[in-house]
């Protein structure tokens, strides 16, 4: 048994806890769209019009759309489990939901405005939340289950 004790979830960690399960929330709504294109006889028609590269482009993000569900879902799980890994991967989901904001920004056909909103949000929350997890005497105390 530990002789130090440990903290339940609370204080700050309840905003990259709402941020986690607002982004599981988004992408199972990302997952239902390319579910219900996959399904759907006239959108399967039009993605059978596509030539190979549009094709593979769309697939290509419908991988990346699942596995970021994936690993959000584990995020979010591990997060409730309060296990000694969460830290370091919620940095590296940060990370990551930072470049897929910046591929968004970069090469999808959006105004630059919109664009721009969907990469202030990620950037905002790597700034804010990766010192918090680096430094935080609270976080060290709660997430330490193996």
């Amino acid at each position: 048994m530990s002789t130090e004790p440990t903290e339940r979830i609370g204080g700050w960690l309840f905003a990259p806890l709402a941020w986690l399960i607002v982004a599981l929330i988004s992408a199972s709504l990302a997952i239902l769209l390319y579910a219900g294109v996959l399904l759907s006889p006239a959108a399967r028609s039009n993605l059978g019009a596509l030539n190979a590269t549009n094709l593979s482009l769309w697939l290509l993000s419908m991988v990346f759309a699942v596995a970021m569900w994936a690993y959000t879902f584990w995020l979010t799980a591990a997060f409730f489990k309060r296990r000694k890994l969460v830290p370091k991967h919620y940095i590296i989901w940060l990370l990551i939901s930072v470049l897929l904001a910046v591929k968004a920004f970069a090469f999808a056909p959006v105004s630059d405005a919109l664009a721009l909103r969907q990469l202030l949000f990620p950037l905002l929350a790597t700034a804010l939340l990766v010192p918090y997890f680096k430094r935080s005497t609270r976080v060290k105390r709660t997430f330490v289950n193996p």
